[in-house]
């Protein structure tokens, strides 16, 4: 068997597997979420979350809603130099907003149970 024949066979095979696995795992709505941003990401999401009053309130005299909050913990970048995760507790992360909301951050306090939003601050360009 030449060797062009062999990368023939080799790459149908490739293309043929990639595309059955594209649909099996798109059934079952898998996710790679590897990186440490990702994981802090959906593991605050995937707890009831809280909001301060006072986050609330500076969130009502911006005339922001809530979607920021929503978008910011699935799509945010964790700022880890800024979170304090040395924490015995409850670690708190600062996550910073992205589209029309990159000029904002979240100081997000994750417990084993729950994650409070305990702050929002615009950031200075």
């Amino acid at each position: 068997m030449g060797l062009l024949k062999r990368f023939a066979y080799y790459f149908g095979g490739l293309v043929i597997g990639t595309i059955f696995l594209f649909f099996i795992l798109d059934k079952k709505d898998a996710s790679c979420d590897y990186s440490p941003n990702a994981r802090v990401l959906k593991n605050i999401s995937t707890k009831n979350q809280e909001i301060n009053p006072e986050v609330l309130e500076i969130l009502a005299l911006r005339k922001i809603d809530t979607a920021f909050i929503s978008n910011t913990l699935q799509k945010g970048d964790v700022l880890f130099r800024e979170s304090n995760t040395q924490l015995d507790s409850c670690n708190i992360y600062v996550i910073q907003g992205v589209d029309e909301w990159k000029n904002w951050k979240l100081s997000i306090e994750n417990c084993k149970d729950i994650a409070r939003i305990i702050d929002v601050e615009q950031v200075e360009k």
